[in-house]
């Protein structure tokens, strides 16, 4: 009895070990991220015509923690220093970063915060893993048409007791199997089977039982054919495709938002420094309204002025630190990486905005002047904005919307989506009519039990086999719930093309609305830059004329705060222009953004027109 129990359970074993499907949880999931990469490095190279590195695994060392360790930041627990992955490893990132000496800042450029973001970012992940989840998908269903393989093993040991007689047996069956889902619809099976079976008391007879069966059925009219039966496949490989064309509209919202809120930081940053640079001025007038008071060449009244402006100015530079550090905070924030962490951003990318923006300043001031003619009553001609100072984005908005209507990614989806909508209404249409099926079967040899141990082994014997085939019809009397559905499937189609030409208006308002603020961004600066260079030279005059008594302290107060008005002013336009010529590139389409966040802008404008248009 031992030794039957042994060799049974090594029997088990063997076929454990044997048994492709008995793989660890470890092996089942490099299988599954291998397969899922496979499936999604091929569907880029269909959606997009290249391939790019892909992974949703986060690097075991991440910038937010070493943010949290080196700078010494409180954590609430090892949570939030990053997220391990033991299973499945991935080599860290190349970000920029430690060591450096504690008490220190993190000075971030804004391509290091385009590489963090796309590494950090809990938005960038997610949206990562919305296009891994649709490979997951594709791979459940392209597996429905895979062999699907199984196996079986039992043994059994039985006692029966009646009548002061007993009677020990065993039984031991092994089988094997194969289906398979055709395309065309047709559902194949087959299995191979082996029997054991072996009498312990009374006797020792045993017997060997052997059969092999096999299946078939062939849809005729509803759900045949290769269109419907593979449908669910095909909308999962379609919706891998969309996830891969969202994604790359994503990285370039994405990377567009970052470069957007960057800036609009170090616009935050260039204002608190106008005031600053105000407060200090206004200080200085103040000292110097008090020191003409004082030697009686200035009116109280005017002192109080002075006094007052200071006290503005240092509520205003207050509250410009307190913006500035708002608005780190949340780019910080943006970007997945501590708040509290000491970062400063680099000032220098707000100086080659205005190195950049050189072409489209004049020497001419920006008004409707003209020649000056020499009476007040004659008639005023005004100057449009010109086009030859005109940046290398600003062109023929017929030219950009084609080009918008060819590379948006997006509209492609909803493109893509009408033509799902039509492959319903087929597939609804086909689940209206009848059930005609073409079965057939199978079966050749014998099974075995303890009550045939007495019999000779059986074996296969094709001309003893059991053989059938017949025709299934079911008529489509109750149809109630599939005619709902293919109405429904209409209205969805209707649906689906309204989206379409709703965003194909919407991507022709939006690029005609960047193009019209490309010019009025380009005009402001022109302007702003001729309204900074009037209020310094007022400035100055007016110092000049309150030392020799001919202005009043209200003057100077005035043209200092028409400075830092304009100062403030001019900044906003450089990075208004910059973030308009960055949303035309996103609204067109054009503006390319690899897998570590970052993009190729353009170094001149005949390869602006190549790459934008």
């Amino acid at each position: 009895m031992i030794c039957f129990f042994i060799r049974n359970f090594l029997f088990l074993l063997l076929f454990c070990l044997l048994s492709s499907g008995c793989q660890s949880s470890l092996g089942h999931l490099r299988r599954v991220e291998s397969s899922a990469l496979e499936a999604i490095e091929q569907k880029q190279l269909e959606a997009l015509g290249r391939t790019e590195s892909f992974s949703i695994l986060k690097s075991r060392q991440t910038l937010r923690q070493r943010l949290l360790l080196e700078m010494g930041l409180p954590y609430a627990s090892a949570d939030s220093l990053s997220i391990q992955n033991d299973l499945l490893e991935e080599e860290s990132m190349d970000l920029p970063g430690p060591p450096w000496p504690r008490g220190e800042s993190f000075r971030l450029s804004l391509e290091d915060a385009l590489q963090a973001g796309a590494a950090g970012s809990r938005e960038y992940q997610a949206a990562k893993e919305e296009v891994f989840r649709s490979a997951l998908d594709y791979l459940l269903e392209k597996n429905a048409f895979q062999k699907s393989y199984t196996g079986r093993l039992n043994s059994l040991l039985s006692l029966e007791r009646s009548d002061g007689a007993s009677v020990t047996g065993s039984e031991t069956s092994l089988g094997a199997g194969v289906s398979r889902r055709l395309k065309a619809g047709a559902l194949l099976t087959t299995q191979l089977g082996l029997d054991l079976v072996r009498l312990l008391t009374p006797g020792t007879s045993s017997s060997l039982g052997l059969f092999a069966d096999a299946s078939i059925n062939i849809p005729l009219l509803r759900g045949a054919g290769r269109d419907i039966a593979t449908e669910v496949l095909t909308q999962a490989e379609r919706n891998l495709l969309y996830a891969i064309w969202s994604f790359e509209r994503f990285k370039a919202s994405f990377s567009v938002g970052i470069a957007r809120d960057y800036l609009d930081v170090l616009e935050s940053l260039d204002r608190q420094e106008n005031a600053q640079s105000s407060y200090r001025s206004l200080v200085r007038a103040g000292r110097r309204a008090q020191r003409l008071f004082e030697a009686g060449r200035l009116e109280g009244i005017q002192v109080d002025q002075a006094v007052q402006d200071e006290l503005r100015a240092r509520n205003v530079w207050i509250g410009a630190r307190q913006d500035y550090q708002r608005a780190l905070d949340g780019f910080k924030n943006l970007l997945g990486l501590p708040t509290d962490a000491r970062i400063e951003l680099d000032r220098n990318n707000l100086d080659r905005l205005l190195i950049s923006a050189q072409d489209l300043l004049s020497d001419e001031p920006a008004t409707a002047r003209g020649s000056m003619p020499l009476k007040a009553s004659d008639p005023v001609q005004l100057e449009e904005p010109s086009l030859p100072q005109a940046g290398s984005f600003e062109t023929d908005p017929e030219l950009v919307i084609r080009t918008a209507l060819d590379r948006r990614l997006d509209l492609r989806v909803l493109q893509g989506r009408v033509y799902d909508s039509r492959r319903k209404v087929a597939v609804s249409a086909d689940n209206l009519g009848a059930d005609l099926a073409l079965v057939g079967s199978a079966r050749i040899g014998e099974g075995r039990s303890l009550s045939g141990a007495d019999l000779d082994n059986a074996r296969f014997q094709p001309s003893r086999g059991n053989y059938s085939a017949a025709l299934e019809l079911r008529l489509p009397f109750e149809r109630t719930a599939e005619a709902l559905a293919y109405r429904e499937s209409l209205i969805d189609y209707e649906l689906a093309v309204r989206n379409f030409q709703r965003l194909e208006d919407q991507i022709k308002a939006e690029v005609r609305e960047a193009l019209r603020n490309l010019l009025e961004f380009r005009e402001s600066i022109r302007i702003q830059d001729q309204a900074v260079k009037l209020a310094r030279r007022r400035v100055e005059s007016t110092e000049l004329f309150l030392q020799a008594g001919r202005a009043q302290m209200r003057d100077l107060l005035d043209a200092q705060e028409d400075l830092s008005t304009a100062r403030n002013a001019f900044s906003a336009a450089l990075v208004d222009y910059h973030n308009a010529e960055l949303f035309l590139q996103r609204d067109m389409g054009t503006l390319m953004v690899n897998e570590s966040g970052l993009w190729r802008e353009p170094a001149s404008e005949g390869e602006a027109d190549e790459q934008s248009l």
